[in-house]
């Protein structure tokens, strides 16, 4: 089998995977888990930062719960989401604001002409099939950031990702985003389970830029 026809499998897996997941009340538990709470609030913290948020994309909405934090500090807000129900989902949340665009796409096929001076990108990257395409998306993200603008990602390590069977997690993708951009905060976010560990960190470009 080649890789293409493979990392279509996959990822037709995974979009499956997520739908599925989307169907329940409270999935992945965004609203009711205290560990979920303190996680937004902390990426919220860092997304506001900057003085201002003119142009922001966010990269995967899940059920809407950080869209709903943050849409309201931005004058002009992208949402993408390779699932579509977690779009549809999303805007009925959020009553559909006009200051919000929404796209259903894959992170390695985006592409924006305008800059974005505010990047969220969690829960995200681990989905790739590999170190390889994490390293395209970041890439293609950096590449999107304004200047003085700033990247918040966010992930489970390394360990819980790969527990869960996908290539790798905060720590690599970290990595990646530091020989990219400069890390400028980090935050660790612990809960009560194994699977409650969350690394924040915020980037922007070099100061020459």
């Amino acid at each position: 089998m080649s890789h293409k026809r493979c990392r279509k499998l996959n990822q037709k897996k995974h979009y499956q995977l997520l739908h599925d997941e989307l169907a329940e009340d409270d999935p992945w538990r965004l609203d009711s888990n205290p560990f979920e709470q303190e996680r937004h609030r902390q990426m919220l913290r860092l997304a506001l930062a900057q003085q201002s948020i003119t142009n922001a994309l966010e990269v995967g909405c899940a059920a809407g719960a950080f869209t709903e934090r943050l849409a309201p500090h931005c004058e002009q807000l992208t949402v993408i989401d390779v699932v579509p129900h977690a779009l549809a989902r999303t805007r009925r949340r959020l009553k559909d604001p006009p200051n919000i665009s929404w796209i259903s796409c894959d992170i390695l096929q985006f592409s924006a002409r305008k800059l974005f001076d505010l990047i969220v990108v969690a829960e995200v990257l681990y989905y790739l099939e590999s170190v390889a395409e994490m390293r395209t998306a970041i890439r293609n993200l950096a590449q999107m950031l304004a200047p003085s603008g700033h990247l918040i990602f966010g992930s489970a390590g390394d360990a819980s990702c790969q527990r869960w069977g996908h290539v790798a997690g905060a720590e690599t993708v970290i990595t990646i985003l530091d020989q990219e951009l400069i890390q400028i905060d980090r935050v660790r976010c612990v809960g009560q389970t194994t699977n409650e560990d969350c690394l924040l960190t915020r980037h922007r470009h070099p100061v020459s830029q």
